[in-house]
């Protein structure tokens, strides 16, 4: 589905009708608190239910607890298998290419900033980097899996912000559209998939098509699963360079909140480098991967290190001939990949299992198969807006 202007301004009045109603009904009864106790206790899909649960809170578990019905499992495997040869390039795309788009959004960075979480961005990156390792496990689907109630929470979550923002009169509905909105959701879906891969090509990394289009359907499985309306959701990679280049040119541009909240980001990403002779990298990536105006509109410091970071598609270059020609080599760079996303994970969540809880006020200040044949490489579809 090509989107226009008109359906573009449609998506952004729209939330998530069954998860807005079912926080609603939470408040309304008085078993916030009560749910956030109990659903600690369910971190695993099958796990049964805890006795005194709320009912409107078991209904919804209920109703989204499996994927959706129109899942391809064959395509869902490609993905993973391309997430497990590409872990840490996607790792450091998530990083430092995606979560500063949406800091380029000023209505996405002024609804971030203006909850709590957001104060921790550590916690904010712990939890997607769980997320999305969830999801590329071999039974995310399955029960014993993590990632399904991890998906429920989190939709339970953004309809919770929803709720808080409207109640308090916290946001201009009527110039901004509904707070996490069905377009804002299906931008930042584009912005952790079309725009990831985005991010590998400058990156240099030799990306195969089968495996750039399974990424981006496993991406649509997450949206479905995070309440994104599927009729409006991009099917093909020309769909989503379409929606992506439109919804940046409609919204993307300089904001307060953006600025502060690229400066957590970047101190954050400084803590977890070890020592501070590489401190500078940190920027110098963020700005070669969103590019030097919008790295000026998020205030991301230049130094030498901007020059040198663009050697990076060389060097990588250089590491994929040897994992195309050593099998021993390939081996040994999945298995660094795995122990560095792994090792970055452990260093933000400091080994916990991450909660998502719905909050009950917001506080006032808180203002591919590695066997794929490489000779097929994927190129990104060309821009459709200038």
């Amino acid at each position: 589905m090509m989107h226009t202007q008109e359906s573009a301004d449609a998506l952004r009045q729209a939330g998530d009708e069954l998860a807005d109603a079912t926080v609603a009904t939470l408040f309304e009864r008085g078993e916030v608190g009560k749910f956030n106790t109990l659903m600690r206790y369910v971190s695993t899909a099958g796990s049964p239910l805890p006795d005194g649960l709320p009912e409107v809170a078991r209904e919804y578990l209920a109703v989204t607890g499996a994927p959706p019905s129109w899942v391809d499992w064959a395509e869902m495997e490609r993905a993973r298998l391309f997430f497990i040869d590409n872990n840490v390039h996607i790792s450091t795309a998530l990083s430092f290419a995606a979560m500063p788009a949406c800091y380029l959004v000023p209505t996405v960075a002024k609804l971030l900033s203006a909850t709590h979480g957001l104060r921790y961005p550590s916690k904010r990156m712990a939890e997607t980097g769980q997320f999305t390792v969830h999801l590329m496990q071999p039974g995310a689907f399955e029960a014993g899996s993590r990632f399904i109630p991890a998906a429920q929470k989190v939709r339970l979550l953004h309809a919770s912000i929803r709720h808080h923002l409207r109640r308090e009169n916290r946001w201009d509905e009527a110039g901004l559209g509904t707070p996490i909105c069905q377009e804002d959701m299906i931008g930042g879906q584009m912005f952790f998939s079309m725009l990831v891969l985005d991010s590998l090509h400058r990156l240099g990394v030799h990306l195969s098509a089968e495996g750039a289009e399974s990424y981006l359907y496993a991406w649509r499985v997450v949206g479905a699963m995070l309440g994104v309306d599927q009729s409006a959701v991009p099917k093909t990679l020309d769909e989503a360079r379409h929606f992506l280049d439109q919804y940046m040119v409609r919204h993307m541009g300089p904001s307060p909140e953006g600025v502060t909240l690229t400066r957590q980001l970047v101190d954050l990403y400084e803590e977890v480098v070890p020592g501070t002779l590489l401190d500078p990298v940190v920027g110098a990536l963020i700005r070669y991967l969103v590019g030097d105006t919008c790295g000026d509109w998020l205030q991301v410091p230049r130094t030498p290190w901007d020059t040198l970071v663009k050697a990076a598609p060389r060097l990588l270059g250089v590491l994929e001939t040897i994992e195309d020609r050593s099998p021993l080599g390939a081996w040994a760079l999945d298995r660094l990949g795995h122990v560095t996303t792994l090792l970055e994970l452990s260093s933000l969540t400091r080994g916990r299992v991450m909660h998502y809880a719905i909050p009950e006020h917001l506080k006032d200040d808180f203002g591919v198969s590695t066997a794929t044949p490489r000779n097929r490489r994927w190129t990104p579809p060309a821009a459709t807006v200038s």
